[in-house]
C-alpha cells in the first residue's frame, strides 16, 4: 500500500511540471536588475520585459536593486521562490567577474542560479579625448611604457568589467596605467569629454554621439570582433594586443530549482522576444546586439570566462578594496 502511494505521489510530481509550464505565467513576472536605471542591464530588462508582456498578456515588472557591486539584486534572486516568477537580468560582471574577484561571495552561480539565455552585447572601446595626441592604440602603448603608472584612464568603477580590461590591456602590452574609477559609464564619459582624463574604457554606445561630433576618438574595440555600431573601429587584437577579448553582455537567470519545463518556456519566449525585429532595432539604436542562446551555451560561456578572468586577476593583482 505504501509503495503504491509513493508511486502515485511521484507520478503526480512528474505530471505537475508540464502542467505548470503550460499555465506559465498566470500573473506578473518580476525581473531584478542589479544596477540603476539607464544602464545596459536595465535597458535589456526593460526591452525584453515589455516584449514578454505582449507575448504573455501579463505585466513584467522591472525592479532596480542597485548596490554592492551587483550583489544585492543577485542575492535576492538566489533567495527567491524557484517558480519562474522572479528572474534576474545579470551583467557578465555579476556572474563571471565577481566570482573570480570577490573571495567571499554570497552566492555561487552554478549552484544557485539556472541560466535562461544570453540577451545583449555592448562592445567596450578604448577612447581618447580628441584634443590629446593619442590617435592609435600604438600611441597609448608607447606612452604607457614611457611613463608607467602616470597616464590616467577612466573606467565606470573599481571591479567593473572595464577595470578588468584595463588590467588585461596592461598585462598584454607590458604597460601600466592609473585607473580612475567613476560612478558609472555616464560620469566616466563626461570626464573624458571635459578632459579630466585623456583616455577611457567605456561602452561603445555611451560614446557614439560624441565620436560623431568629433569630441572623442575611438582607438580600439576590446572584443575579438568589430562593433556593429561602427565596423570601421579596429579591435585591440588587430592592433597587436593579442589576447584581450571582453564586452558588456547581459543574460537572464532564474533561481536554482525552477522546474525544467518553466526554464524551457522562458528560454523559448525570451529568444522569441529577442528575435523580433522591433526589439532588435531598439537594441541596435543603442549600439547593442542581441545574442540569444540556449541555457547550455550560456553555462559554457560562464565557465570559460570565469577561468579566463581568474587567470587575469591572479596575474594583475586586481582587487576590490
Amino acid at each position: 500500500m505504501l509503495r503504491t502511494i509513493t508511486t502515485a505521489a511521484a507520478l503526480l510530481v512528474a505530471l505537475a511540471a508540464p502542467v505548470n509550464a503550460q499555465g506559465f505565467p498566470n500573473r506578473s513576472v518580476h525581473i531584478l536588475v542589479p544596477y540603476a536605471a539607464g544602464g545596459i542591464t536595465d535597458i535589456a530588462a526593460r526591452l525584453v520585459g515589455a516584449k514578454l508582456g505582449e507575448i504573455w498578456g501579463y505585466q513584467v515588472v522591472v525592479e532596480n536593486r542597485s548596490g554592492g557591486n551587483g550583489l544585492i539584486a543577485m542575492t535576492a534572486a538566489v533567495k527567491a521562490d524557484p517558480d519562474g516568477y522572479t528572474l534576474v537580468m545579470a551583467s557578465g560582471g555579476d556572474v563571471s567577474l565577481n566570482p573570480a574577484l570577490i573571495s567571499k561571495m554570497p552566492y555561487d552561480v552554478e549552484r544557485d542560479l539556472v541560466p535562461i539565455t544570453t540577451v545583449s552585447d555592448a562592445p567596450i572601446v578604448l577612447t581618447a579625448n580628441s584634443d590629446t595626441t593619442y590617435k592609435s592604440v600604438a600611441d597609448v602603448i608607447a606612452a604607457g611604457k614611457a611613463n608607467p603608472g602616470a597616464i590616467n584612464i577612466g573606467t565606470p568603477g573599481i571591479g567593473s568589467i572595464t577595470h578588468l580590461v584595463l588590467e588585461w590591456f596592461s598585462l598584454s602590452t607590458g604597460t601600466k596605467f592609473q585607473n580612475v574609477p567613476f560612478k558609472g559609464g555616464g560620469p566616466a564619459v563626461q570626464a573624458l569629454i571635459s578632459g579630466v582624463v585623456p583616455l577611457g574604457l567605456v561602452a561603445s554606445s555611451s560614446v557614439a554621439e560624441n565620436v560623431k561630433s568629433g569630441s572623442l576618438r575611438v582607438l580600439g574595440v576590446t572584443s575579438a570582433t568589430r562593433s556593429a555600431l561602427n565596423p570601421e573601429w579596429p579591435t585591440l587584437q588587430e592592433q597587436g594586443v593579442a589576447d584581450v577579448n571582453a564586452s558588456n553582455w547581459t543574460a537572464l537567470f532564474a533561481p536554482k530549482g525552477t522546474p525544467q519545463a518553466v526554464v524551457d518556456k522562458l528560454n523559448a519566449d525570451v529568444v522569441k522576444a529577442l528575435n523580433s525585429p522591433d526589439v532588435k532595432q531598439r537594441f541596435a539604436l543603442g549600439g547593442v546586439q542581441v545574442i540569444p542562446s540556449t541555457p547550455g551555451e550560456l553555462a559554457a560561456r560562464l565557465k570559460s570566462e570565469l577561468t579566463l578572468f581568474r587567470s587575469v586577476i591572479a596575474k594583475s593583482g586586481m582587487h576590490l578594496e
